[in-house]
């Protein structure tokens, strides 16, 4: 069910509406779905932005997870599994560390590790359309 629809048509609406994702969640947590190119990173870019990270934020297709640190010296954590198979995969990486470390998690493609997590995260859903690019925050 979605509980707000955001229009992030533009980097300026996208950075808002990053901020305000980042006052109204109590999660530490974010699932973000959508499609190739939809601009996923482009996402945690501006949260990152907003949570003072030091660090160049860039996207974790290879690496799986990037670990960057803010202002205070915290650590967040950004996962894209596009490339992850199975759940043993994730097992492997230590997910469950990562998602009990009361960090930030930003993740991409996040349908293998949603089971483990759906009750304590922020699901987000990035639609490109022809002409808009919107941002759906679901429940």
């Amino acid at each position: 069910m979605i509980k707000n629809k955001y229009d992030i048509s533009s980097i300026e609406k996208l950075s808002s509406v990053a901020l305000e994702l980042l006052k109204l969640s109590h999660n530490r947590i974010f699932a973000i779905h959508g499609g190739l190119g939809v601009g996923k990173t482009t996402l945690v870019k501006q949260l990152c932005n907003h949570l003072n990270i030091v660090d160049s934020v860039s996207s974790p297709t290879f690496s799986i997870v990037n670990e960057y640190m803010d202002t205070n010296g915290e650590k967040i954590f950004h996962f894209d599994l596009y490339r992850v198979n199975d759940v043993s995969e994730l097992n492997q990486l230590g997910i469950d560390i990562y998602i009990d470390s009361g960090r930030y998690c930003f993740i991409e493609w996040p349908a293998l590790v949603e089971p483990l997590i759906l009750d304590n995260c922020t699901v987000i859903k990035m639609i490109k359309n022809t002409n808009k690019r919107e941002l759906l925050l679901l429940e």
